[in-house]
């Protein structure tokens, strides 16, 4: 029992939050591969890994007597977490590998946790779809974390001796700000304000319902998954409309003009000029930008450490009616975005987190998104009572940049 006791670590209180019963948060990365799965060839990797050097990968999630979870070490066995599915997934031959996976994926997300009994991390294997599918709790590490693991644990395709590089992932780091007494006043005042409007949200406040509103159980509910994909190059362009803009800003200008037209393509009403749609997102607090070293990150002692470290931000969405110029959905993000910046709100977060996320709970919508390779990759996972056609909302959003293009191209012409 005391050695037990021993060998026993605490999860985070941001490790507890992905664990509460709104949220519990299931991260699904799926890759495909071009010439099929070799399921015996995976699990060799798996074993001789750094992921099974990782005591996350390598623990259960306990809970003593009075419900505190705990990380207990557990010897693995990797073929309980390869699971192979042979089956085409689906009986309808015209379906695509893509909306395969899409759809099994959606699927797990409400119907298939992950078991307790084992460490919370699974790798199914869709053979018929040449993809796997890993699927790892939110629990055990957050994106930049796990990211950087995975990179790890592949190997170049011209150089199988080195590792892949994943050069400009992640976010830039941030310059090096002059501080003024005038800079330091608007950082306490946006801090106050934001801390503010937490404290309503969550007690008071609520948005006016719409067609993309969830319900009590929302996170139960059914889901579809659909994804958006935007060039990089396109973004920049963009962003080079709207002075000092970024590409963080790019992206919640399309999110705010994309759900306005679907908002005008589903709501059977008029909706009033500038209504409020909050969301949550979440902020890396890391001060390192981008990727990290692997064995940085789980060395105890360097200054980046594995684990979940980030904030949260509310992020107002503002409905405007078609015809709006679509540029001015990114001036007002960056408006927005930069006082966000200046605040203390997603370190404050980060200390309140599980408060927060429990008066807030899950939402009807999830959006992800990866770049890689040029192109910028966005996962809608959405509730299917809510959005029963997000591949329509994906193309709003793929629309919408499009329309921003054309209008930074006209600007810089005139």
């Amino acid at each position: 029992m005391a050695d037990t006791a021993e060998r026993d670590e605490p999860l985070t209180p941001a490790g507890r939050l992905f664990l509460q019963p709104q949220l519990d948060q299931v991260i699904n990365c799926a890759i495909a591969v071009e010439h099929g799965v070799d399921a015996d060839a995976i699990k060799a990797e798996i074993r001789s890994s750094i992921m099974l050097k990782n005591p996350r990968f390598c623990s259960l999630m306990v809970r003593d007597s009075c419900g505190r979870e705990h990380w207990r070490k557990t010897q693995v066995d990797v073929d309980r977490h390869v699971i192979l599915r042979r089956d085409s997934l689906s009986d309808d031959p015209s379906i695509s590998d893509e909306d395969a996976v899409n759809d099994y994926i959606a699927d797990l997300s409400v119907s298939s946790p992950l078991p307790t009994d084992k460490p919370l991390w699974e790798v199914h294997l869709l053979m018929a779809r040449k993809t796997a599918l890993f699927r790892v709790h939110h629990a055990l590490g957050d994106g930049i974390s796990l990211m950087s693991m995975l990179l790890s644990c592949c190997s170049r395709g011209d150089d199988p001796s080195e590792k892949p590089t994943a050069g400009g992932v992640g976010a830039a780091a941030a310059p090096r700000r002059r501080w003024s007494v005038w800079m330091l006043v608007r950082l306490i005042w946006y801090s106050l304000v934001y801390l503010l409007g937490f404290v309503l949200r969550a007690f008071w406040l609520r948005d006016e319902t719409t067609a993309v509103s969830g319900g009590a159980g929302v996170e139960l509910w059914p889901r579809r998954l659909a994804t958006a994909r935007f060039r990089l190059d396109d973004m920049k362009i963009v962003k080079g409309a709207v002075a000092h803009a970024t590409i963080n800003d790019v992206l919640f200008g399309i999110l705010s003009c994309g759900l306005s037209r679907y908002l005008d393509v589903r709501s059977p009403k008029a909706l009033p000029e500038g209504l409020q749609i909050t969301g949550v997102a979440m902020v890396n607090l890391r001060p390192q930008a981008g990727l990290q070293d692997i064995s940085k990150l789980m060395d105890s002692k360097s200054g980046t450490r594995w684990g979940n470290q980030f904030g949260m931000l509310l992020l107002p969405i503002y409905y405007h009616r078609g015809g709006s110029d679509p540029i001015e959905f990114v001036k007002r993000a960056k408006a927005m975005i930069d006082k966000k910046k200046l605040s203390l709100e997603a370190p404050l977060s980060y200390k309140i987190g599980k408060v927060v996320m429990s008066l807030f709970g899950a939402k009807a919508i999830t959006m992800h998104m990866v770049s890689y390779a040029g192109m910028a990759n966005m996962q809608i996972l959405a509730a299917k009572e809510i959005i029963p056609d997000p591949k329509v909302l994906a193309k709003c959003f793929e629309d919408a940049l499009l329309e921003m293009k054309e209008a930074a191209e006209i600007n810089a012409k005139s």
